[in-house]
């Protein structure tokens, strides 16, 4: 009768319980590039939907007899939409599906660092307005995703996200351009 090596058996039994538990696939961090042409496609959403609104009141405004004080807060409620707006729509977009527009067309998305999941409201609005905090040292906050080894700025640090390639919808739906930039990366 053999009898089993001891080493082999627990090797075994660790492949075997390796086997058991769910895969920890490796994740593919977004890069520079990626996530400022993402960046650059909210701005031009976030910045277009407020011209617009401001626009259309100040040419509302236009038409109506209003003196100057109600001119005066109006362009106050007005400037405090305008600051208020982009965290709003961060806040929802990355506490929902993990992706603004600009995230979805480049097929990247925001995640709990830990869970893998969308992250909280709350950590949403300290994400957002750590952008500030990223871009006042001259960028600093941005680059140094360059040695980071998950790509993380300064907001996904506060915040305890990555920013990862999302997977794609649909098998072999890769948009274009995001596919491109995944080979650079």
């Amino acid at each position: 009768m053999a009898h089993a090596d001891p080493a082999h058996t627990v090797a075994a039994a660790g492949v075997a319980a390796a086997e058991t538990t769910t895969p920890q696939t490796e994740l593919a961090y977004a890069g520079l590039v990626t996530r400022t042409i993402a960046f650059a496609l909210d701005a031009v959403f976030i910045y277009g939907a407020a011209a617009l609104v401001a626009v259309t009141v100040g040419l509302g405004v236009s038409l109506l007899s209003l003196s100057s004080q109600a001119n005066g807060v109006i362009a106050v409620i007005l400037i405090v939409l305008w600051v208020i707006w982009p965290v709003f729509y961060f806040g929802l977009f990355w506490s929902t599906t993990g992706q603004t527009p600009g995230n979805h067309l480049m097929e990247i998305q925001v995640l709990d660092a830990h869970t893998r999941r969308p992250i909280t409201p709350g950590r949403a609005v300290i994400r957002t307005v750590s952008l500030v905090l990223a871009a006042v040292p001259l960028l600093g906050g941005f680059l140094m995703m360059l040695w980071d080894a998950r790509c993380r700025c300064l907001q996904d640090r506060l915040a305890q996200t990555v920013v990862i390639y999302a997977p794609p919808k649909h098998a072999g739906a890769v948009h274009p351009l995001a596919a491109s930039l995944r080979r650079r990366s």
